[in-house]
């Protein structure tokens, strides 16, 4: 007789215990070694989880994300994976037998989430695929213990769908890492005829060459898991004699909207790397989901988003990093710069009524290192005009409402996973205690805790 399992809204029971709803205890009498263990989707065996226990955290501050403010002396209380009660200390009874956890000298925030990671390094051609997913788990653990619990990764780098597999492996608990929506391959537009002698490489991007094409990659991209559909309107800039920024058009208009009416049917969002030009407007025509970098955004297509309340992902670290005036340099002898350019489209854009902006890093292993996304929040503060609080709420709130997650994440209610992180001190003082993540709480799980028992910064 097989032990009787009993399904439950978070996952399976067995002896107490709230397991994943991908792990099944074995059949029944266990004839292995020690106690009986779980199994997972693959049929091997694993210890099964402990049983959920029932936390109290104590925040000397809490950053209520909804309406950007910050709250004194709360208490959240915490059961398995969700938070049960949050609320002023007077207010809030503590369980009997709780785990109090004392960040009563901190400031608690929601779980930190960047709407534009790369868990993949790019792949080389002696890269392996044993070696790549060793590193994209070490990326995506640096971001967990950063704060960041959740994120949205913006295609495999030439891995084909193996963030899929990093995804589905994180949530059956096989490893700690951010909960993801990943994008897979991504789609690029082929300008010249397909070469039989050189045949498509299968885990990089998928070219497409018309209308048709584009719908079935979406199809099939999404039929691999992909939860978001990568697209790449425009290429690479220049800049004219005259100094003006000239931006290089991807798929034609027709193929564009194909690709996005194509995901929006089949329930899936699209994101749209864009910097400019002709395809950066067409991808707001066209209604992509996310505009993400933007380095020409005008007035007239921010308030163009506005109406068809589409978001925008600056990512503006990534690209004013030193290396941008280097490249500058060669191309144009010193005389032209990017920075300066996008810039003034993020003080923009941030300028524009009603324009929601995500937080998002572009985080790649090149650049970039993983774990130190929080530098995005400075720069949105400091380079893009953003007050402390909104840079935040980008990257909690408003994140959590482009992916769908609202209900889930971006905010400390009750109800929603017990994602949670603090810092010594105040961020909406200095925006840089992002960079100093002392606490992170995933799920109920405590992932680190450097924060000692009413101590201050």
């Amino acid at each position: 007789m097989r032990r009787t399992v009993v399904t439950a809204a978070l996952g399976i029971s067995l002896a107490g215990i709230v397991l994943p709803a991908q792990v099944q205890p074995p059949p029944a009498p266990w004839r292995g070694a020690g106690p009986v263990p779980c199994v997972g989707p693959d049929g091997g065996i694993s210890q099964c989880p402990p049983a959920p226990r029932v936390a109290a955290v104590r925040a000397g501050r809490l950053f209520d994300s909804t309406t950007g403010r910050m709250l004194t002396r709360q208490v959240v209380l915490v059961s398995g994976e969700r938070i049960t009660e949050v609320g002023p200390e007077a207010q809030i009874k503590i369980p009997s037998g709780a785990q109090v956890i004392d960040l009563s000298q901190a400031t608690v925030l929601p779980g930190l989430v960047d709407a534009h990671t790369h868990m993949f390094n790019t792949r080389g051609p002696k890269g392996t695929t044993e070696a790549s997913m060793l590193i994209a788990v070490q990326n995506a653990q640096a971001d967990l213990r950063a704060g960041f619990t959740a994120a949205r990764d913006m295609t495999s780098h030439g891995n084909g769908y193996g963030d899929v597999e990093i995804r589905d492996a994180i949530n059956q608990g096989r490893l700690d890492g951010p909960r993801y929506q990943v994008s897979t391959l991504g789609i690029v537009w082929g300008a010249a005829p397909p070469n039989p002698a050189v045949p498509q490489n299968p885990l990089a991007a998928t070219v497409v060459r018309s209308a048709d094409e584009a719908r079935a990659a979406v199809r099939d991209q999404v039929a691999h898991g992909a939860d978001w559909i990568k697209l790449y309107p425009t290429g690479g800039y220049s800049f004219a004699a005259s100094g003006e920024a000239q931006y290089l058009l991807m798929y034609p208009l027709p193929v564009l909207q194909a690709l996005i009416d194509e995901a929006h049917r089949l329930g899936k969002k699209t994101a749209c790397h864009v910097l400019g030009g002709e395809g950066q407007k067409n991808a707001i025509v066209a209604g992509c989901d996310t505009i993400e970098h933007a380095f020409g955004l005008d007035q007239e297509q921010a308030d163009m988003m506005v109406a068809k309340g589409l978001y925008y992902d600056p990512t503006l670290q990534r690209y004013i990093e030193p290396y941008m005036d280097d490249v500058d340099a060669k191309n144009t002898g010193g005389k032209y710069r990017m920075i300066p350019i996008f810039e003034k489209a993020v003080s923009l854009a941030a300028g524009t009524k009603g324009l929601k902006i995500m937080m998002g890093s572009g985080a790649d292993g090149s650049t970039y290192a993983h774990g130190t996304q929080a530098l995005d929040f400075e720069k949105l503060v400091k380079r893009g005009g953003l007050t402390p609080a909104r840079a935040i709420q980008g990257g909690t709130i408003v994140n959590a409402e482009v992916m769908g997650w609202q209900d889930r994440i971006g905010s400390i209610d009750k109800g929603k996973y017990a994602d949670l992180v603090a810092v010594s001190g105040d961020p909406l003082a200095d925006i840089t205690e992002l960079q100093r993540v002392r606490f992170v709480m995933k799920g109920g799980k405590v992932i680190r805790n450097d924060l000692p028992a009413g101590t201050a910064k």
